[in-house]
């Protein structure tokens, strides 16, 4: 695809010309994107969670949807109701706002796991399932959804299941002094996306997922997922390793990493690059054993699993 390099750098520059600072989040913001997944910002309030989330929905064209999860949140809230036609007399789907290209899910985590469970069907399978019928949803689809950490008032865990969802988990963090003055300097007259459209159409966006579909995967390459997915497994610090559908995602998100990279084929490097932030918010700590953090722990599985040899790329 010979736009991929030009569309996705617009879209890097956008989110790096309003989220200051912060490269890093912006690279594998756009990862999860090309990858087809989802992405998990979480951070305490104030550092640029939802100005992200609303910076990359923006940068798409489609639809774009917020959805601010609350307390009294219910699922219908997120999927969508059936309403009764008097003069029809019959029921009519009313969709929620999850029927759009982006949903922006903010603070995700102060709604309870009954409300959170509305997305893992949307999450996982792209549709929505109503009284029976089901209804697939916009594609390209994608959630970016926020949180604050779990210590902070009002807020719930989110579930195993709702977290394995999300292809990869991302911290801001505080920018440092000079991002923080010209952040001051550029966006303190005015909300930084006002009067700024689209860079690429959503049937762009589409094909560039498209496109990272098709990067090859060597054998060698596959192995290696699958061996980093064991070691996580039978960890004597983890309670809970990574699913399969991890390592699919971690085998997609090391896809769009090549791309990226301007390759069509993987390298053992592009896993290990985005190994941390797809693999470690899925995995669960055994506290007995005096586990250090996720992060951590993944780094420690990267450095025990062999890297097999990097295939080139006519012996791919």
């Amino acid at each position: 695809m010979e736009s991929f390099p030009q569309h996705t750098q617009a879209i890097l520059d956008r989110v790096n010309a309003v989220i200051d600072g912060k490269p890093e989040a912006a690279r594998t913001a756009l990862t999860v994107l090309l990858a087809g997944g989802h992405l998990l910002v979480e951070d305490v309030p104030g550092v640029g969670k939802t100005m992200l989330a609303r910076t990359l929905a923006s940068a798409i064209g489609g639809t774009v949807a917020r959805i601010q999860f609350t307390p009294d949140l219910l699922p219908t809230d997120i999927t969508g109701v059936s309403v009764y036609d008097q003069a029809r007399r019959e029921f009519e789907f009313k969709p929620g706002p999850v029927f759009a290209n982006v949903v922006i899910g903010d603070e995700i985590n102060r709604a309870s796991a009954k409300t959170q469970s509305a997305l893992l069907e949307c999450m996982a399978e792209g549709q929505v399932t109503a009284d029976g019928t089901t209804y697939r949803l916009a594609a390209p689809f994608m959630v970016v959804a926020t949180q604050n950490p779990v210590e902070m008032d009002g807020t719930f865990p989110l579930p195993e299941a709702q977290r394995d969802r999300f292809t990869a988990r991302i911290s801001m963090g505080y920018p440092d002094a000079a991002a923080e003055a010209t952040m001051l300097a550029d966006h303190g007259g005015g909300s930084p996306l006002a009067g700024l459209g689209p860079v690429v159409s959503v049937a762009d966006a589409a094909r560039l997922v498209e496109h990272v579909r098709g990067i090859h995967v060597s054998d060698a390459v596959r192995e290696y997922i699958v061996a980093l997915g064991a070691a996580t497994r039978s960890h004597p610090q983890l309670r809970l390793g990574a699913s399969p559908r991890a390592l699919l995602q971690l085998q997609a998100a090391a896809r769009a990493e090549a791309a990226l990279s301007g390759r069509d084929w993987v390298l053992p490097d592009d896993v290990r690059t985005v190994a941390v932030p797809v693999l470690a918010h899925r995995l669960i700590l055994d506290r007995r054993a005096g586990a250090s953090s996720a992060e951590e722990l993944v780094r420690s599985v990267l450095s025990d699993v062999r890297v097999p040899a990097e295939p080139s790329a006519r012996g791919r």
